[in-house]
């Protein structure tokens, strides 16, 4: 921890203010959203495909318009995009906990989404551009601040909600409006990135810019192979939480357990990732990085796919043991295959960006990454429900290993044929100025 705080403390100002920025922004988002379906069914008393459909559209918001946000971040300023999406999720949050009408509740849902999307792109956009040479040390250190966010969060809004949910929005929104004042003060300005002009001296539109990067064929079938990464670590909201409480049950020990998957997961990320970064970065290169980090999500699984071939004990510590190890197992071997691959990750879209347009081609990535893991997650929920009827509990787990192993491989084609490699720069010429 000393070694991570002494490297937070090397990078200049922009780049420690969106490291602590990203922390409370995960701090007032999960210290609301866990007990956000709660409070819309129980106080609200909202049938649930209205409370479906309230965290639906918060999700739809925010993955659908990450290119928009990203578009903006690169033609207005990554700085400007950062504040208007913090002012925009303080308006949200302060509405989730003041209305009580569907329309109204929706219109939140839909603020707090689109908040998201203009600020995510941003943020790591600015990074990448501040961070210059150490980028990929810099996405490891704001993965440590990012998953320190989530470990903290849930646990506030738990002490919070105890008081009422309105006192846990509204101290949500404040720490936005804290947090939004001080990037108007501290955070310094980048210049715009998406007013480039064209050969003729026109300035490019948004549809050319879009149709630039469409064109990226290597940036697309790296964001298709990356997708499988992302539905593989959502299992930790998914798919293992079922299996706990379908091993434990719904007690306080399948509840336990479940919260010991988060912990895991989160506390790893915080204690070990600069150091993860720091190994791989002496002993590899990004691409093989990558395909390492694959191929520990997948395999992440095995520990399941081993214990459903076990019978289960009727009782007792043994199926205790069951239902808590292997989850908890797969959950840290997810989170340290997140660990070697995000730094190189975040870092592989810039260069595959020509340093260009960022923020846009993060947006582009967020949304078909989002897209990848709504189609999986529904994959994987008939997964869990066939392995159910058949009687055949290995299916959703050997399911998951086989993608790991499918994208490692996509990812070691892509790194072994040069895909990964930066694309070559032709330069301008630049109109004659008066």
């Amino acid at each position: 921890m000393r070694d991570t705080l002494a490297q937070f403390r090397s990078y200049d100002r922009g780049v420690r203010l969106l490291m602590v920025n990203q922390f409370t922004i995960n701090l007032g988002f999960y210290m609301l959203m866990p007990y956000l379906a709660a409070h819309l069914s129980g106080s609200l008393g909202l049938a649930g495909w209205l409370v479906g459909l309230v965290l639906g559209v918060r999700n739809f918001s925010q993955q659908g318009m990450f290119l928009i946000g990203g578009t903006l971040a690169d033609r207005l300023g990554c700085k400007p995009m950062i504040i208007a999406g913090l002012a925009l999720r303080v308006a949200g949050f302060a509405a989730l906990g003041l209305v009580d009408s569907v329309p109204a509740l929706l219109a939140a849902s839909a603020a707090t989404g689109l908040a998201g999307a203009l600020f995510n792109p941003a943020t790591r956009a600015y990074l990448a551009a501040d961070a210059g040479d150490r980028r990929v040390e810099a996405f490891a250190l704001f993965n440590v601040f990012y998953q320190a966010g989530i470990l903290l969060g849930p646990l506030v809004g738990m002490v919070l909600t105890g008081s009422g949910f309105r006192v846990t929005c509204l101290t949500a929104a404040g720490i936005f409006a804290l947090l939004g004042l001080v990037q108007i003060r501290g955070l310094p300005s980048l210049r715009p990135d998406g007013a480039r002009r064209g050969p003729g001296g026109e300035r490019e539109t948004v549809f050319a810019q879009w149709r630039g990067i469409l064109a990226n064929r290597p940036f697309l079938l790296f964001a298709a192979a990356m997708t499988g990464s992302y539905v593989l670590t959502f299992q930790v909201y998914l798919a293992l939480p079922l299996e706990v409480r379908r091993l434990g049950g719904d007690g306080a020990f399948g509840a336990a357990a479940t919260a010991g998957l988060f912990a895991v997961s989160g506390l790893s990320t915080v204690l070990f990732q600069t150091r993860v970064t720091a190994w791989c970065r002496a002993r590899t290169d990004p691409g093989r990085a990558l395909t390492w980090g694959l191929l520990v999500m997948g395999g992440a699984f095995l520990p399941l796919l081993l214990a459903a071939a076990v019978p289960v004990p009727d009782g007792g510590a043994g199926r205790w043991f069951l239902a808590a190890g292997p989850p908890a197992l797969a959950a840290l071997l997810l989170a340290a295959g997140t660990m070697i691959a995000y730094p190189f990750e975040m870092d592989t879209v810039v260069r595959l960006s020509g340093d260009r347009l960022v923020a846009t081609h993060y947006g582009l990535y967020n949304t078909v990454c989002g897209i990848g893991i709504t189609v999986g997650n529904l994959l994987t929920g008939a997964a869990l429900d066939a392995a159910r009827a058949a009687g055949a509990p290995v299916l959703p787990w050997l399911s998951l290993a086989a993608l790991g192993l499918l994208c490692a491989v996509a990812l070691r084609w892509l790194h072994g044929s040069g895909r990964l490699a930066p694309p070559v720069r032709t330069e301008r010429a630049e109109p004659a100025s008066a």
